[in-house]
């Protein structure tokens, strides 16, 4: 199927964790101006948009993703002023702008939810979330917190409210017309705005089954049927989430510049996924089951095909990530040994990565990710090779899952530290002072980016290099084509380039006549080393 090139059918787009960003008033949170001062650096990386995190008003339970106040910035983060002034800075440099929506639930410092604990059961303002009368002494039904824990808090006067994360998170009722009007105003004053899209925080939950049908299935992933016949959680990946999305897209193809909307849908198989993205829905959805994927040819070359069929099915593009704010960052991740079931964070305690052998593969899964058709997404500090921080002391820890599982789970810190951009600067020049909201680990000053500028063979350069060859090359509106290779070997082709990744104990051999234009490790001739991808020209 032919399409007209859409600018996010291919783009590049870099995420950033505001309070970890770039910190202007040191405070030792990141803010909006700090990261208005560090636009530069995201153009010369050669990205084509930023994704942002929430920076609305907050009780921050959990980082910003509890929201009070839709339509306004959080002073921790700086002025609604200093949101149009990045949006503005941003598009001057050629880079459009995602924002976060989160739609499953809002704070309960939200004045819906204040309203609805002073109104009474079966009122019009407890209706805007999810209320129900316990079963005997217990809660409504047995679902668990994502969290840890129950997803039901009892009120003084008996009725318990849903929140599927923390209890400060209480989870809307989509079946109320109040609520899907509200978010319909809410997309339209950024919009007005000018912001190029909306990434869809908990895309796959906003509608729960009618029935809150009783659940003792784990809630992590947060995904539908894994297998064929296996049953579909009754709060994630309902049919009735597509109708609400399809009225969104109206509203987005109603402004110019072909604005768009990323659903974050822990979900699988993947054609289930490829349902958020059909014509006359969502534009992008992230895609976890490749994040997943082990590292052998086996699974990447799974995964990938699948993800191709299920996206081109619908005509869409595939999305394609390995790290964000919520996961093991790929450089500690892919240090663990090949198979160990992806971690939910790393304590000091916990069976420690390899950072060189992390870093090694991060680097060549960087490569293969950039080569594939379709869009990108990186996280903050990877361009670095930034590595999770792994002996965070318990009492630093601020995730609400460590909290609601007495330590059990570690959380999203470690991947959630603020970056470093000046190695001998105070808290590595993220701020002007030595504060830092999660503290930062002693490796981060060697990977400094003022260590790594125009250093050959450093992890930015490789970045950069790999974005300006995935543009010249097309690689984004490319089509894959694999290329049997005897051996531990994924090997295909992308319009001119052949790209391929050892993932063996010993070396693989390019094709005769194969011009190396760029690779993750050094290669001398043609031996391809263990866990490095090549980018190569056959002449």
């Amino acid at each position: 199927m032919e399409h007209p090139v859409k600018w996010w059918r291919d783009a590049v787009i870099y995420q950033i964790y505001p309070r970890s960003f770039a910190d202007s008033d040191g405070d030792g949170i990141g803010d909006l101006p700090g990261i208005i001062g560090r636009l530069d650096h995201l153009a010369a990386l050669g990205v084509d948009a930023v994704w942002l995190s929430p920076f609305y008003p907050s009780p921050q339970a959990d980082a910003g993703y509890d929201v009070a106040d839709y339509r306004s910035v959080d002073p921790l983060f700086g002025r609604l002023a200093d949101a149009d002034e990045l949006i503005a800075s941003a598009h001057a440099r050629g880079l459009r702008v995602i924002v976060d929506l989160v739609p499953n639930h809002t704070s309960s410092q939200h004045v819906w939810f204040q309203e609805a604990l002073a109104a009474a059961p079966g009122s019009r303002e407890r209706d805007r979330y999810v209320f129900r009368d316990g079963r005997g002494d217990g809660p409504p039904n047995s679902w668990q917190s994502v969290f840890g824990g129950d997803a039901w808090t009892r009120l003084p006067d008996g009725q318990w409210y849903l929140h599927l994360f923390d209890a400060g998170q209480p989870d809307l009722n989509w079946d109320n017309p109040e609520v899907r009007a509200e978010f319909e105003d809410i997309l339209r004053f950024w919009l007005d705005r000018g912001v190029d899209g909306f990434r869809v925080d908990v895309a796959h939950g906003l509608v729960k089954q009618a029935d809150l049908a009783d659940w003792h299935l784990p809630m992590m992933p947060l995904t539908g049927p894994g297998a064929e016949g296996a049953p579909r959680p009754p709060m994630w990946d309902q049919d009735g989430v597509h109708e609400i999305y399809r009225r969104w897209r109206k509203i987005l193809d109603s402004y110019e510049g072909e604005r768009i909307l990323v659903a974050e849908a822990w979900v699988q198989p993947a054609e289930r996924l490829a349902a958020y993205v059909r014509p006359d829905e969502m534009h992008q959805a992230f895609n976890f089951e490749y994040l997943e994927a082990s590292w052998t040819p086996a699974d990447q070359h799974s995964v990938i095909s699948r993800s191709l069929a299920a996206s081109a099915a619908v005509g869409a593009p595939t999305t394609w990530v390995l790290s964000n704010h919520d996961v093991v960052r790929h450089a500690s991740r892919l240090g663990l040994p090949v198979g160990t079931p992806r971690p939910n964070g790393i304590a000091a305690g916990d069976p420690q990565p390899d950072a060189g052998l992390g870093l090694r593969r991060a680097r060549a899964a960087t490569l293969l990710m950039l080569a594939l058709p379709g869009s990108a997404y990186l996280y903050q500090g990877e361009e670095l090779g930034l590595p999770e921080h792994t002996t965070l002391p318990a009492e630093a820890r601020q995730d609400p899952t460590w909290f609601r599982t007495d330590g059990a789970s570690v959380g999203r810190d470690g991947c959630r530290v603020p970056i470093p951009w000046e190695a001998d600067a105070p808290s590595y020049g993220f701020g002007p002072t030595d504060r830092s909201w999660l503290p930062q680990p002693a490796a981060f000053g060697e990977l400094a980016l003022d260590r790594q500028v125009g250093v050959p063979g450093s992890t930015y350069e490789l970045y950069v290099a790999a974005l300006r060859l995935r543009r010249a090359h097309a690689l984004g509106h490319g089509e894959l084509t694999w290329v049997p290779t005897p051996g531990e070997v994924l090997s295909f082709t992308n319009g001119d380039l052949l790209v391929l990744t050892n993932f063996g104990p010993v070396p693989a051999e390019l094709p005769a006549g194969a011009e190396i234009l760029l690779s993750s490790e050094p290669v001398a001739g043609r031996e391809v080393p263990t866990d490095v991808t090549v980018w190569a020209r056959l002449t």
